[in-house]
């Protein structure tokens, strides 16, 4: 079924171009990855960065495919892009005259994208300069950036800020013209990018004998359960039965159907473990700068050096934050209130429950239950690279905030083939039923 499947995707005209754009586009986002931005020392940057990058930076690291760390003209990435998506998402919910420009249909929609990517240049922009203030400072030592002059900062900055406002056009050119959603295929590409070099260098510690083979097997179990896991939980739905009342127009009936309210069991996705990592890592680039890791014993040295990553201190607080954020996120994108209204407006009403007010407290009971499931998976999940790291002695990065991306996307873009064959009166990737969106 699977290969009949991907015979019929090529011998789809349209679907062939989509598929090859799309490789084409994702072709010069790699290739973009390793420009370096000019006058900085690839020489320099290997002796500053040691061979990785942790906290914030790595993160960013890992959404860029690497391009962080060689300071290359797609340094930033596309998280100037999600941040600034997030932003209006927020102020969609506290301003009132951005929520009714959302309200407004295509025409609203339009707006806020302008708006988004106009904040996602100025956020580049302002990115930019701060990581090349950094890169001047910390790597001084190390001959990062030779001469760190007006003219550098102004090139370095522009190119930065260029880069990132490409892979947004990048992103929407795939989005439009290729499969899948382009923003989250360019990050979920530079996670995908990375794991040659892990599966190379777990080849070279097998041959040198520095981990055993049972260990290798074991690891492949674990990886693909976690993903296993994670497809569950992110598929994962609530179905609330729905009732909806006859209607009696002229001669004709309408209504009277049963069907579900679908409420997914990690509404919130991969946002909160980005929330919480990036204000766990405010410390730690705190304490770079203010120089607390050259001296440990002092007390502001003790303070950062309690919440370095890796600590029970730093795990500890990293899950709340994630469950809590889980909770604050979800509540932003899904109101009972809402939801209960339009059931009632429509003629909608939840078995056993009066329609109004105690539906939307009946949603919101749900909600709080499954949300409480999908935040403890996303702490679960997240906590797995350090276990993995610390306590089996696995030589690369796996799961966590990559998992959840990659997954997601994955899933999003089969979706979307199978629904071309579909359209088409072709056969799915399943023999029955069909493969599910993220969305209900």
């Amino acid at each position: 079924m699977l290969k009949d499947a991907l015979v019929n995707i090529w011998k789809i005209p349209d679907l062939r171009q989509r598929l090859l754009f799309t490789a084409f586009m994702l072709l010069v986002y790699r290739v973009g990855a390793h420009i370096p931005v000019p006058g900085v020392d690839p020489a320099g940057l290997a002796r500053f960065w040691g061979g990785g990058a942790g906290g914030i930076f790595g993160m960013i690291d890992m959404f860029s495919g690497g391009a962080f760390k060689d300071f290359s003209l797609f340094a930033l990435g596309i998280m100037p892009y999600i941040n600034a998506s997030i932003i209006l998402q927020l102020l969609t919910v506290i301003y009132e005259p951005l929520g009714k420009l959302a309200k407004e249909g295509e025409a609203g929609r339009q707006k806020i994208t302008a708006y988004t990517r106009w904040l996602t240049v100025v956020l580049a922009a302002l990115q930019g300069a701060g990581l090349t203030y950094y890169m001047a400072q910390q790597g001084q030592a190390d001959g990062v950036i030779p001469d760190p002059n007006l003219r550098f900062y102004f090139v370095a900055v522009l190119s930065l800020a260029a880069g990132c406002a490409f892979l947004m056009w990048v992103g929407e050119q795939i989005t439009e013209r290729g499969i899948g959603n382009g923003i989250s295929i360019l990050i979920s590409a530079g996670i995908v990018a990375g794991i040659p070099p892990a599966v190379k260098h777990t080849w070279e510690l097998l041959k040198n004998s520095e981990i055993s083979p049972v260990g290798v097997v074991l690891i492949g179990i674990i990886i693909v359960l976690a993903i296993g896991a994670t497809v569950i939980m992110t598929l994962g739905q609530r179905k609330v039965p729905i009732q909806y009342a006859k209607q009696i127009r002229g001669r004709r009936v309408y209504g009277g159907a049963s069907q579900f309210l679908p409420l997914r069991v990690n509404a919130a996705g991969v946002i909160p473990v980005i929330f919480a990592q990036a204000i766990l890592s405010i410390p730690t680039m705190l304490g770079g700068f203010v120089g607390a890791a050259n001296d440990p014993d002092s007390w502001i040295g003790k303070i950062f050096m309690f919440f370095a990553p890796g600590g029970w201190a730093y795990e500890g607080v990293y899950v709340v934050g994630i469950i809590l954020f889980t909770f604050f996120y979800t509540a932003i994108i899904i109101n009972p209130d809402e939801l209960a209204d339009n059931l009632k407006k429509h003629g909608g009403s939840i078995p056993g429950i009066r329609p109004g007010k105690s539906t939307a407290q009946h949603i919101e009971w749900i909600i709080m239950r499954i949300t409480l499931a999908g935040a403890v998976f996303l702490a679960l999940i997240c906590l797995l690279p350090q276990v993995l790291i610390t306590r089996f002695g696995v030589p690369f990065y796996f799961g966590g905030t990559a998992l959840l991306i990659v997954v997601g996307v994955q899933l999003d873009s089969i979706k979307q083939l199978e629904s071309h064959l579909l359209m088409r009166h072709y056969d799915g990737f399943l023999k029955k039923g069909v493969i599910k969106g993220r969305r209900g």
